[in-house]
């Protein structure tokens, strides 16, 4: 019997698509092909693979009409946000800019004796798993530069989005790059950790939970297989007593809210300079309790369901649990009669510590706690009272004593007075439980090649 995929919609719990998975040898020619198929594709001039990728790119943004629908049924994010289309193009875009920079040889001597220099050569093939809350985003952030720098890429998408990769490569083989070049899979856990241990793939870079992350770390054991992994958050924010008020309060509570809380950089957890406390949480609780949770189709709507109603119920435990052991909710849930099953109403919670999970784990979802902080020590050390380093936010007009704090938190990328964004020229990147490698930016390429020597002796 063939196993299938099925995206569950949270919009009302049907089956909106569902996909049969590859068999374990059906994979093994796909990887296969992909292989075969590299060789020419790294043979083309760079430019020529920059030109591709623009145009599949392009092809993608003349979908966004059926595509922005799609994502709310898939993973529930409202329709009148737009979609993705413009992260995707700016990602895509800067990748492609940077390319015949960040690729070209470094040279060393070309003198009377010898020709001296280092290639950036690709993996081979490049398997991308991709996560569903910026399905398309996240995937082009490795899928673009792994294209443009030789690779083949294989790409896996998430259960909960399975239409993604389909479309990508939709658009993509339209506009000319070989179907084998770029091949999107449907693949269980079992056959994916296969064709890893058996060396089918040059790198691999996953985006998921911590335990997906140990999972390929496992499949990848004694392969030598390069592995680039973002897995969990608890993004800090930090206003500190000279802080613009009105702006930290309206980007940190988006920060924390927007897309139903499932953001990779979302901020999880908010300490705020005592003098600044009542007037923050005040102002917090006026702009969530606005806020309308309802159908995602609906362009009223600002806040839809979380993806899956398992992942709802993590944050309903987790907040139900903080508020057992003293924590104040302060979001009135009358003002969201819809709550229930994936659709969960925000919250923020007040008189939290680090004791409870809310303010420990991730939560991946609708829900900040709050905390009255005296000094900066104070605010580092709770920053940095984490199993994971994704990004922070630092709220205040002094660059300077921004960027000494910044020296101190353990994370990946340091935001001042802004937070959950993903520059491109900036490498992405984390640390702790949050994963290792890095995307985007010239470290993107670097991570997505690897260095070849050439010592060349003249007669």
């Amino acid at each position: 019997m063939t196993k299938t995929l099925k995206c569950i919609s949270p919009i009302d719990g049907s089956v909106f698509a569902e996909r049969p998975v590859l068999s374990p040898e059906q994979a093994t020619e796909a990887a296969a092909r992909a292989a075969s198929a590299q060789k020419d594709w790294a043979a083309r001039p760079l430019s020529e693979r920059i030109a591709l990728v623009r145009a599949g790119v392009e092809r993608v943004g003349q979908m966004n009409d059926d595509i922005v629908p799609e994502l709310a049924h898939q993973m529930g994010r409202p329709v009148r946000y737009g979609g993705e289309f413009g992260g995707f193009n700016e990602r895509a875009s800067y990748m492609a800019d940077i390319a015949p920079e960040a690729l070209a040889d470094i040279e060393i001597s070309d003198d009377a004796a010898f020709k001296r220099y280092i290639k950036r050569v690709p993996h081979g093939v490049v398997l991308v798993v991709a996560p569903w809350n910026y399905p398309y985003m996240t995937a082009i952030n490795t899928v673009a530069p792994a294209l443009i720098a030789g690779n083949a890429v294989m790409l896996k998408h998430a259960t909960q989005t399975l239409l993604v990769g389909e479309r990508m490569a939709e658009a993509f083989h339209a506009v000319g790059i070989p179907a084998d070049v770029f091949q999107n899979v449907f693949l269980d856990h079992d056959t994916t950790s296969a064709l890893i241990a058996a060396k089918s793939f040059g790198f691999v870079n996953f985006t998921g939970s911590v335990g997906g992350g140990r999972a390929m770390e496992r499949a990848a054991a004694g392969t030598f297989t390069g592995i680039g992994l973002e897995l969990g958050g608890k993004d800090p924010g930090y206003v500190m007593d000279d802080a613009d008020l009105d702006a930290a309060v309206d980007t940190l509570i988006d920060g924390a809210m927007f897309n139903s809380g499932q953001c990779c950089c979302g901020i999880e957890r908010i300490y705020v300079a005592e003098s600044l406390y009542d007037a923050f949480v005040e102002k917090a609780v006026a702009i969530v309790s606005a806020y309308k949770l309802g159908n995602p189709l609906d362009p009223d709507t600002t806040l839809g369901p979380m993806a899956h109603v398992r992942f709802a119920d993590v944050v309903r435990a987790q907040t139900a649990e903080a508020v057992a052991a003293g924590a104040r909710a302060l979001i009135d849930p009358a003002l969201f009669p819809q709550d229930g099953g994936a659709y969960l109403m925000p919250q923020i919670l007040v008189d939290v510590d680090h004791s409870m999970r809310v303010m420990r784990d991730e939560s991946f979802g609708p829900v900040v706690g709050i905390m009255k902080v005296k000094d900066d020590a104070e605010a580092i050390a709770l920053m940095n009272d984490s199993d994971f380093g994704l990004t922070a936010s630092l709220w205040t007009g002094d660059m300077d004593r921004a960027e000494r704090i910044a020296d101190q938190i353990d994370t990946g990328t340091v935001f001042m007075n802004r937070c959950d964004y993903l520059d491109p020229a900036l490498c992405w990147t984390g640390c702790k439980d949050t994963g290792r490698g890095g995307g985007l930016s010239v470290i993107g390429f670097h991570n997505l090649t690897r260095p070849k020597s050439y010592h060349l002796k003249k007669a």
